[in-house]
């Protein structure tokens, strides 16, 4: 099925298990490994760039911006423009996951081997090679000391979540996922290991009334 619309081209393609969604178009770059592609938004596969605000080590325990440095290496790799992406999932946050080229080269190979983006191994095996390379000549991050994003993500939640911590029975946690505001009660499956973000307008509530007025709806499980 081809799809024409009038800022950008998208297709989707369609198997017996998964639907192959394409973009291209105009591109503008969030941070190192995130874009808006054709008005999408696209979450590249298989690799994860510092934040923008976080810091890394030189060679010498220098702290040096490397989340910045990251946004800016993408900002180089896609200046040519004819970006193009291709994905079959989201995330969490409705994102495309999809690998992206310009002018045949893989956007994503190029962070790692720039030394400006990890190989995000818990999903994908594709850039180890390139980000061993890099680890080898000492490029970007791993001239010194760099702390995989995901645990700097993590630290964020736990002081958000710190800073959030609910009233005397308000207990009822509001979340923010791709399947929508849905708010979860204590002792239910997925309350545990859920996180309240109040910065993504995450919330808690005092009653399941409350939740619903405001636009959430009961977790199924």
């Amino acid at each position: 099925m081809l799809r024409l619309c009038s800022v950008f081209v998208l297709i989707v393609a369609c198997a017996a298990a998964a639907c192959a969604m394409s973009v291209n178009g105009a591109v503008r770059v969030v941070d190192g490994d995130t874009l808006v592609v054709g008005g999408e938004r696209v979450r590249l596969f298989g690799i994860d760039a510092p934040e923008r605000a976080q810091t890394c080590q030189d060679a010498r325990g220098r702290a040096w911006p490397c989340g910045s440095r990251a946004t800016e290496a993408m900002k180089a790799l896609v200046k040519p423009g004819g970006v193009r992406c291709s994905g079959t999932d989201r995330d969490q946050y409705g994102r495309l996951l999809a690998r992206c080229f310009v002018g045949g080269r893989d956007i994503g190979e190029e962070m790692v081997a720039q030394g400006m983006a990890f190989a995000y191994r818990r999903y994908a095996l594709d850039y180890v090679a390139a980000e061993e390379k890099a680890k080898q000549a000492r490029r970007g991050i791993w001239q010194g000391r760099a702390e995989p994003p995901e645990q700097q993500r993590a630290a964020e939640r736990d002081r958000a979540t710190a800073q959030a911590a609910p009233k005397a029975g308000c207990a009822i946690k509001g979340n923010i996922s791709a399947h929508g505001r849905i708010y979860h009660l204590p002792g239910g499956k997925d309350y545990a290991k859920t996180r309240i973000d109040t910065g993504r307008g995450e919330r808690w509530f005092c009653s399941e009334a409350e939740a619903r007025a405001a636009g959430w709806r009961r977790a199924g499980r």
